[in-house]
């Protein structure tokens, strides 16, 4: 890899793509954080802060935090010291405005994306792995019951805590998420698909076959000097 590189990832595609598992596989690989929205929402709330208190808000009325909120939530994350390496973004953008709004941000930071990972698989691959799919109720690690099961059964390898299978990852609702990405986040994709590190990866395979094609992506093209 060459060296003073940045590695500036954001990942986009459908629910049970694989967005998460290759955005924290990255982040490990490259030593950057992994940013991923539910975690980005929860740190604010738990920290106090003004912005944080404007999440909860949301949060407790069960509502969707709005876009400048939310973006809000992105800047403030990304300004951190432990991000200017570089970050692996997972669940933002989701929509075309939502898209629109990261793309100022990043020309305010005087910086752009070095990789954007499209991932993607057929809807019967993404049903099939997301009725498997259960998680911790305490850190949010995420596992699959046939391909990536905890060591334990029902006990997370990385806290301790309680292993269980959302009520929502059901075929019927699963199919019904991939019909609402088709109309507001699938924009997305057109949105950068003429960026020129823009690069679609097919995720309905092994995990590890995935991880080497983006690896030897990053490592063929390198970092413009």
């Amino acid at each position: 890899m060459p060296n003073n590189s940045t590695y500036r990832l954001p990942l986009i595609g459908p629910p049970g793509s694989g967005k998460g598992t290759y955005a924290e596989r990255l982040a490990r690989r490259f030593d950057i954080p992994h940013i991923a929205t539910g975690d980005m929402l929860r740190e604010a709330v738990k920290n106090g802060s003004k912005l944080g208190e404007k999440v909860k808000q949301y949060l407790d009325k069960g509502e969707l935090v709005p876009d400048d909120v939310m973006i809000e939530v992105i800047r403030d994350r990304l300004a951190r010291d432990d991000a200017q390496k570089g970050f692996s973004l997972d669940g933002f953008p989701r929509t075309l405005e939502q898209a629109k709004m990261l793309d100022e941000t990043m020309g305010a930071m005087d910086a752009d994306f070095d990789y954007i990972f499209y991932v993607w698989a057929s809807p019967d691959e993404i049903v099939e792995r997301t009725v498997d799919r259960v998680q911790c109720e305490n850190c949010g690690k995420v596992y699959n019951l046939k391909n990536n099961p905890p060591a334990k059964d029902n006990v997370c390898d990385v806290c301790g805590g309680k292993v269980y299978q959302r009520d929502d990852d059901t075929e019927e609702t699963v199919r019904r998420r991939l019909d609402v990405y088709e109309e507001k986040t699938r924009p997305i994709i057109e949105h950068y698909s003429n960026h020129s590190r823009f690069f679609k990866i097919y995720t309905g395979g092994p995990v590890g076959v995935a991880e080497v094609e983006m690896l030897k992506i990053i490592d063929e093209t390198g970092r413009d000097e």
